[in-house]
């Protein structure tokens, strides 16, 4: 009996050893673990969440195997799904963008674009490289803009200064632009060196006076500022038509409140329209006066809705001259992004891309004035079938927000209006920020924009022509509601310089291809 019971506590003994050296070991490992992840760069989930922030990886890895069980599958959520946020995190990090085993993408669902390849598609020696486009040539100072694909606008208030840091960085090594969003001009914009497009918002952060009117003394400094290359008058974003811009006041630092010339620690809210705007007369001679004092070239933003109003500001061109029109047009749409907005707004005001962009590519043609004016998509447009579409309707540039912010590591958490994003991409919590460096976050923006391009090229090589900007809408489908699909120049017939419904001549297409 004596010597069960010592070999009893002998067990014992040996066991409560063990289980204090795995201890032991146990918190020794996360000690090492916690210290390589507070100081590795590359992760900032792991960054700002250290040892813990790596059970992501761990369930994002097990939900490929269980995401039927217990997870959305690929296609499932929003306002982006689980496939196209993959490709934008792989395209960013320079890794495989391949899949197998065949599309998990509905091909049914209508208002899915589908391509039109050609029977004899372009050689990779054929190809060419897409020509920088000069945009405003009454300007002092036209912009060739080298890319087609661009940093749409996000402001610095509403972004991190890391964030900003590495969308200027990452832009420079890309050689895409940087909208600033109506935030203001700070200096993170300007450190990496890229062009930038400077937003004037409703609230004229950044030019205006002690009023909230216009400074015409700030304007023509931004003007004079090399990097800035074009201005862009935003009238209203696809998120929030008709409601101006929303920065809680916790986000508006001493820093933000000097850039953007408001008090620190109050909500900034902006109007709800350019006061000083009532007209397609007012709207033509604000954007004359900005290009006169700043020299540079200057454009519009706005969502669709009504359209009449572009009516009557293309024939108010007509009649004052084409040097009078607006050097861009930038299109959002109704679905598109922001860090706060109310929902009614967000769900259910402003037209799709998809119905606003052929509309004013039409209305452009039949005003004569195409060729005058170019004409920048943006609103959800983040993998290469999005921006490939759009520039089959008729776009000349391709904008995205949110394509960006994951490159830069956003999780999708819709954190972005509270101030405590997980990733420091819209937070101003110094702890939060800490996890994303700017250094290693440019290659990522940088390496997503290059994706972007080359895989816009892919469709347009597979598509038989050169470069993208050579695609037409007869060079895409999209599914109805009986499940077929219709040529984009049924849905929307192209004209040039014409009476609606007139068609260009299709280029490279054989008998028998749709």
């Amino acid at each position: 009996m004596q010597q069960s019971i010592d070999f009893t506590l002998t067990v014992l003994e040996w066991l409560t050893t063990i289980f204090i050296f795995a201890v032991g070991v146990g918190l020794l490992v996360v000690i090492v673990i916690y210290i390589i992840d507070v100081t590795q760069t590359k992760s900032t989930v792991r960054r700002n969440f250290p040892v813990v922030g790596r059970f992501r990886y761990l369930f994002e890895h097990l939900g490929e195997f269980f995401r039927q069980y217990f997870f959305a599958m690929d296609r499932e959520e929003m306002p982006f799904n689980r496939a196209q946020r993959s490709w934008a995190y792989r395209a960013a990090k320079g890794v495989d963008n391949t899949i197998a085993f065949g599309s998990t993408m509905n091909l049914t669902v209508p208002g899915t674009p589908i391509f039109v390849n050609c029977p004899y598609p372009m050689l990779d020696t054929e190809a060419a490289e897409t020509e920088p486009m000069t945009i405003g040539p009454y300007a002092r100072r036209p912009y060739a803009a080298p890319s087609l694909f661009n940093v749409s606008a996000m402001s610095f208030g509403a972004l991190s200064k890391p964030a900003v840091l590495a969308l200027s960085k990452g832009s420079k090594l890309a050689g895409n632009w940087l909208n600033t969003g109506e935030g203001g001009l700070s200096p993170w914009h300007l450190e990496g060196g890229c062009d930038i497009v400077f937003q004037i918002g409703t609230a004229k952060y950044g030019v205006r006076d002690h009023d909230g009117n216009l400074s015409d003394d700030k304007l023509r400094e931004v003007g004079e500022t090399e990097q800035v290359r074009m201005i862009e008058l935003k009238l209203s974003q696809g998120a929030k038509p008709g409601k101006g811009g929303i920065l809680p006041g916790q986000k508006v630092t001493a820093e933000i409140a000097g850039i953007r010339g408001i008090p620190e620690g109050q909500d900034s809210i902006s109007p709800n329209r350019h006061p000083d705007i009532d007209s397609a007369a007012d709207l033509l001679d604000m954007l004359n006066h900005i290009r006169d004092v700043s020299g540079l070239p200057v454009g519009f933003k706005s969502v669709i809705g009504a359209y009449g109003w572009l009516e009557e500001l293309f024939e108010d061109i007509n009649r004052r001259g084409i040097e009078s029109a607006p050097d861009f047009i930038t299109i959002d749409s109704g679905d598109g992004g922001t860090g706060a907005a109310p929902m009614p707004l967000m769900d259910s005001v402003g037209l799709p891309v998809r119905e606003s962009l052929p509309l004013v590519i039409d209305l452009l043609h039949k005003h004569g004035l195409r060729d005058r004016i170019r004409v920048i998509s943006s609103g959800k447009l983040i993998t290469p079938t999005a921006a490939a579409w759009a520039l089959c309707v008729g776009a000349d540039f391709v904008n995205s927000a949110r394509g960006f912010m994951f490159a830069l590591g956003c999780i999708q958490a819709l954190q972005c209006n509270k101030n405590t994003c997980p990733t420091g991409v819209t937070t101003h919590d110094k702890k939060l920020q800490r996890g994303l460096v700017p250094e290693d976050k440019a290659e990522r923006v940088a390496r997503y924009s290059r994706s972007m391009r080359k895989e816009v090229g892919i469709i347009a090589h597979s598509c038989g022509v050169r470069e993208p900007r050579q695609l037409r809408r007869y060079h895409c489908r999209m599914v109805v509601d009986d499940c077929r699909s219709v040529p984009l120049d049924e849905l929307y017939p192209e004209h040039v310089n014409g009476p609606l419904g007139t068609k260009p001549e299709p280029a490279n297409i054989v008998p028998g291809q749709a």
